[in-house]
């Protein structure tokens, strides 16, 4: 095949891909599924244009020069010639290579036939539990969770539990402390986790520039190490050298001489005087007074602090990753506790009808063009009950017994409806509700249960804040005592012990 026969016909595929991408975009699939798989389809268009458009490219560098002998025999030589001698060359391949199958461009890219494999992409991409896209399974890394070292020693939580803490990392959520996270199957643990979600959202948004997004994720995370910004993992050589810092929130003053943290001024004030405190002062001092020591104690941290970039570069963007996807992990959590609540039959059910759904479209449509059975399959349902998974009403008794009649209206949610107690209860735990509290000024909305009045959250909002700040004046009042061996008390212990000779 000549060069312009090669250029002509790489542009006649950059044609039909063309017109093959418009006219998926021009569709509107009824279902997330048949987005999915229109996008990957897209995607794979994206992908096949680009290496086209590279070897086409290449042909019009010509590096070779065999082009420009070919136009040259064109032009200046023996037409005939030259068309007879390309004549012979393709007769001659289809005579060594009789059975070679001929590449329809026409049939290339349009659109398959429903019921003949419709979903191949979504279907090889995505686990059963995944459900095409929707949901994370999650269920070997809580698994793996469970099995570190530290989580053994804590309570055991359920998937539902992991489902909405396994991106926390800072207590009293994680129950994993600082020192323990720098193991070797911590950090493995959090590599697979940050693989599986990576993995997941390329597979959701195919036609989104992912890398631009990890990119960007890891600008963040740079700018928020080099300012010492990131939440749980603050330098503490530099508190060290500078002396006082404030660690985390209530955490309070951190004694870096003594490596112990104070949760008031005064307590810190009258550790100071304290004699654990001046040996401690004293020991430092003589540890930087030799060179060697100083040195390696330097080499030591800053690798202790490479290690510890390593994990929180992991946990940053397992963060920021679950984040993006907020979505797919509330379904997610909705799915596993309306899965929780069927029977095996049930589910069994379930798993037949989403196979007859992805293999049967086109036997479902040809009945409905036909319109044979369309009065059969109409669903009388003159009490309006909600469908069950089959498309079904569900039975009478059963909307009686979850009393899905039963309205429960909610002021907080600019007074939205409720039916039934169960969707009552979980709407505390939703962004409508979340939002509705912001919007009155209430950040901890942990505490606000079964109150949907505006009122009455504002009373007990109040009634909170008022506490606390007596909580604060009552412990800021607090006249703190130490003994000869450094340890701090109230005035009144302190007295007690005295009058009893127990202090030194």
């Amino acid at each position: 095949m000549g060069k312009e026969e090669e250029l002509r016909l790489f542009r006649e595929d950059l044609e039909r891909l063309e017109e093959a991408t418009s006219d998926r975009y021009l569709e509107d699939p009824p279902t997330t599924r048949d987005r999915l798989n229109r996008d990957h389809e897209v995607r794979e268009f994206v992908n096949h244009a680009h290496a086209q458009t590279e070897r086409l490219l290449s042909l019009y560098k010509d590096e070779s020069g065999a082009r420009a002998r070919e136009m040259q025999d064109l032009t200046t030589g023996d037409t005939f010639d030259s068309f007879y001698k390309e004549i012979s060359q393709i007769i001659e391949h289809h005579r060594r290579y009789p059975n070679e199958p001929v590449e329809d461009l026409e049939r290339a890219y349009k659109r398959r036939p429903l019921g003949e494999g419709e979903y191949p992409t979504v279907d090889r991409l995505f686990s059963g539990e995944e459900g095409s896209g929707r949901f994370f399974d999650l269920v070997a890394r809580h698994d793996q969770y469970l099995n570190l070292a530290p989580v053994k020693n804590s309570k055991r939580i359920t998937y539902l539990q992991y489902l909405d803490s396994f991106d926390f990392f800072l207590p009293p959520q994680c129950p994993i402390k600082r020192s323990d996270k720098m193991t070797e199957e911590y950090f493995q643990y959090l590599g697979e986790l940050v693989q599986y979600l990576e993995s997941f959202m390329r597979r959701i948004r195919p036609l989104e520039d992912i890398e631009k997004v990890l990119t960007s994720f890891d600008k963040d995370f740079e700018e928020a190490w080099a300012k010492d910004e990131v939440p749980g993992w603050e330098d503490e050589s530099s508190a060290a050298n500078g002396g006082d810092t404030v660690m985390g929130e209530g955490d309070g003053i951190w004694c870096a001489d003594c490596q112990k943290s104070f949760k008031s001024e005064g307590l810190y004030e009258g550790h100071l005087k304290g004699k654990k405190h001046k040996k401690a002062v004293v020991e430092k001092s003589q540890r930087t007074t030799n060179g060697h020591t100083n040195g390696s104690g330097a080499a030591d941290t800053g690798k202790h602090r490479l290690k510890e970039r390593a994990v929180a570069y992991r946990e940053y963007r397992i963060r920021k990753l679950v984040s993006a996807m907020q979505t797919e992990r509330n379904d997610t959590r909705v799915n596993v506790e309306r899965r929780q609540g069927m029977t095996e039959k049930e589910r069994m059910k379930e798993l037949a009808a989403l196979t007859a759904e992805s293999a049967g479209y086109e036997e479902q449509d040809e009945e409905s063009d036909s319109g044979g059975e369309d009065d059969d399959d109409k669903i009388y349902n003159p009490l309006k009950l909600p469908l069950a998974w089959d498309g079904k009403p569900i039975p009478f008794w059963l909307y009686k017994l979850h009393g899905l009649g039963v309205e429960f209206p909610c002021e907080i949610c600019g007074n939205f409806v409720y039916m039934g107690r169960r969707a009552f209860e979980k709407h505390f735990n939703e962004q409508r509700h979340i939002y509705g509290l912001r919007c009155l000024g209430i950040n901890n909305t942990t505490m606000f249960k079964e109150i949907t009045s505006i009122e009455e959250a504002t009373k007990l909002w109040e009634k909170m804040e008022d506490d606390k700040k007596r909580e604060k004046r009552k412990v800021e009042n607090v006249v703190e005592m130490e003994d000869g061996s450094g340890n701090v008390m109230p005035e009144k212990v302190y007295n007690d012990l005295l009058k009893s000779g127990l202090l030194e």
